[in-house]
This record gives structure tokens, sequence and C-alpha cells, in this order.
């Protein structure tokens, strides 16, 4: 028999949301098989069944949450009689507690009570990674950190003497209000000054609703830009690009480009892209992260420029590397192939990693311009807006131009708004002479 646990995804993901099973319990399955697909907070996965068999049990149902190291399936060999499907099995350093599921356990803040049963324990990567290495469960750690986060501190005195709570009786079942206050109160815990969160009310009684849980990549854009905005102070500088003549241009080499070919819908945004990594090396610090606890700037020396893509699922970044060495039709094919596959849901998590600055692009879907939220640890995020023919004074003549809305949000804690203005001015000077952008090419 051999129990497969769901393996490690990388990057910090630590659980994912089962969204289908290629194989019913009691069915055999060969090695290498298509098993199950997993959502995590970057992209679907399809995972692979680890030995040939007969699937005994399901670690899970479809849409449930599992985390790393759960036991997801259970294999026997193909004469083995399958047993009745199972809920997630915890892991060795993540055990379900004892108490029983009836009793609802004393909700209390989240600053002196360990966490739920059932629920994810925030826990930043690396303090997952030292509770695994003490052999420490996390849920029977209280945690300290803001907004009920356990910190490596915790673990490590945890580790040395303190003991799991025992467990209480069950209480007699509050009133459902109070159960969600005070659910809310356990969770909205927070160390920023003047934050009060306050409970939403119930919706229901004005009339019919309907209840969506927040999960997967769309959990995680709302995890993302809560940090981004809460950490990050944002400032905003906004101008516009004159892109008559690069449209012009642009237009001819596609029309002149058959359409089957890599790069042939060549698009603004590739154009973009290679103006914006010009104007990161004269302007170092946009293509940077700030490590806050040792107050370090950290440049990097290579330009790896995110692409946000819609997806219907949730908003991904797909990351176009190497853009310095690239020429415009290379980046317009990459585009096109990673948007593709973003919309399908097979990107690689790879292929969202290590972007150093992102350009969000919501001109296809209108609106004159936008402030974008910064995608965390970096530093900038370039909004483009609609191209639009607009009336405009050249020469003392009135005429018309086609301008593209930018905005540029930075972290104020890097640089300032004569940063920002200069290199804005850059971007839209190269945007404005397509020669000069043949050249960087």
């Amino acid at each position: 028999m051999y129990e497969f646990k769901l393996p490690d995804l990388g990057e910090g993901i630590h659980e994912g949301e089962i969204l289908k099973w290629h194989v019913e319990v009691g069915q055999v399955v060969a090695q290498d098989a298509p098993l199950v697909d997993v959502e995590t907070d970057k992209a679907a996965v399809t995972i692979p069944s680890p030995a040939p068999g007969t699937l005994l049990s399901q670690g899970g149902k479809v849409g449930d949450i599992i985390n790393v190291g759960d036991i997801i399936a259970v294999i026997g060999d193909p004469a083995a009689r399958p047993t009745s499907p199972a809920q997630p099995t915890s892991s060795p350093t993540e055990p379900t507690p004892t108490t029983p599921t009836s009793a609802k356990p004393t909700l209390a803040r989240a600053t002196t009570s360990p966490a739920p049963a059932g629920r994810p324990v925030p826990a930043a990567p690396a303090t997952r990674r030292l509770a695994r290495e003490l052999g420490v469960d996390l849920r029977q750690v209280p945690p300290t950190g803001p907004a009920g986060r356990v910190t490596p501190e915790d673990v490590t005195g945890f580790a040395h003497g303190a003991s799991a709570p025992p467990p209480a009786a069950a209480p007699a079942p509050p009133p459902a209000e109070s159960v969600a206050r005070a659910e809310f109160a356990a969770h909205a815990a927070s160390a920023i000054p003047f934050l009060d969160l306050e409970p939403l009310p119930d919706f229901a009684q004005w009339g019919e609703v309907e209840i969506e849980p927040l999960r997967s990549i769309r959990r995680k854009v709302a995890h993302k830009m809560t940090t981004a905005k809460i950490l990050v102070p944002h400032v905003a500088h906004m101008d516009e690009a004159d892109v008559t003549e690069l449209e012009a241009f642009r237009v001819k080499e596609r029309q002149r480009r058959p359409s089957t070919e890599p790069g042939g819908h060549l698009t603004l945004l590739a154009f973009v892209i290679k103006a914006v990594t010009s104007g990161l090396r004269a302007a170092p610090s946009f293509n940077a992260s700030l490590e806050p606890f040792r107050e370090e700037i950290i440049y990097k020396k290579y330009y790896n420029i995110g692409v946000a893509a819609d997806t219907g699922r949730g908003l991904v970044v797909p990351v176009i590397r190497d853009t310095d060495r690239k020429s415009i039709i290379r980046i317009a094919a990459d585009i096109e192939q990673l948007v593709q596959r973003a919309r399908e849901g097979k990107l690689d998590p790879e292929q969202m990693r290590g972007g150093t600055f992102t350009i969000t692009n919501v001109g296809p879907l209108g609106g004159t311009a936008l402030i974008p939220a910064i995608n965390y640890p970096e530093v900038a995020i370039l909004g483009m807006g609609k191209v639009q023919e607009k009336p405009v004074v050249r020469d003392g003549q009135i005429v018309i131009r086609k301008i593209l809305p930018l905005t540029l949000a930075f972290d104020h804690r890097i640089a300032d708004g004569a940063d920002a203005a200069r290199f804005v001015s850059e971007l839209v000077r190269h945007l404005s002479d397509p020669n000069l952008l043949l050249l960087e090419t």
C-alpha cells in the first residue's frame, strides 16, 4: 500500500485546491498516469500517480483544500479492496487535532490561542520549514504575530518546553452572531494602529445572496494586494505618450508579417516592454526590491518583465525573461505564448517567478487611466490605458494624435517623485519615436 502525500510544489506554496479526480476509488491507475488536478495560488497542475495499482481512497473531494504533506491518495495492489473515501489526512508535522468535531472550540484573540482546526495556519514559508525541522505541529502553537501569524520565535519557544493545550469541554453553542463576531475578531487582530475592522452585516436579511469561497488564485491575489497596499507606500506618476508614429510602424509591420509566425500578432505591449527595459537600465531603483528587516535595497542586474493577464479565474503574472537581450519580435512571441498558457491554466509555476517589474494593460478593455497596485516584492508597476485619438497642439497647430496614457505606481521608500518623472519622461520619449526603440533592439 502506498500513501501518496501532496508534494512540495515550490516557491512557498503550502496548499492547493482539488479541481478534478482523474481516477475514482476502486479504479486501477497506471504509474505516471494523471491522478488529480490541483490548483495552487500560482497555477493548476496535474499530479500523476506515483505508483501503479488500485486507488483505495481519496484524500479529499473536489473543492477541498489540502496541505503539502497531507495524504492525497492511498494506492494499493490491483487486487486490493478500496476503503470509503476519506477526508484529507493531516501531515506528520500538522496532524488534525483530536477535538470532537461536534464541539465548537472557544474563540479568542488570535494572539493567544492556537489556530482552529481545519484552517490553514498563517505562517511564513521559513516558519513552516523551521517547524518541520523541529517536529512541531503548527496548529498547536499559540501565535503572537500580527493577524494571528505564527512566528519563528513561537515555534522555537513551543519546541523548547511548551506543550499542547489540553482539550477543553465542549461549551454550549453561542448565538450565531456572537460566533461570527468572535471569529472575525480572531482573524482581524492587527498590530497596525487605528486599524479596527468591523464584521460585515448579515446581507441575507435584505434579500437573497450567494456565497462563494475565496480560493486558489483569487485568494492569492487578495493576499498579495493586501500586503502590497498595507506594506508599501504607493505613489503614482502619470503622463501621456504620443504613439502616432509607433502605431503606424507597428500596424505596417503586423500586416507585413504572417499572423501564424511567432510574434506575428505584434502588439503595442511588446514595444512598451522594450522601452521599459531601456528605462530600467537608466533608473535601477525601479528594478529593485527592498529588504525591510535588513534595511537594504536589492538592485537586480537582470530584466524580467511581468505581464498581468486576466484569466477568468483570477489575475496571474507570467514573466518575460531577459528582455534586454531579446528583440521586439521575440518579446511579442513570448507574450502570445505565455498569455495563452495563462488563460488555459497551463502556466508552469517557474513561468511566474523571478519578475523584476510588472506591466498591466487595461487598454483593450477601455478606460482612460488607472492606478495599479505594485506586484510585491517588486517596487514599481506600469499601467497602460487605452490609446485614443485626441486633439493636441504641435508647433502651434491643433492636430489629431494617438495618445497612450501611462501611470507608474512606485514604492516611495526607494524612489522619489523626481525619479519617477525622469523615468516616465524617458519612456514617453522612446514610445514617441520608433527609431529609438529600433536602436535599442
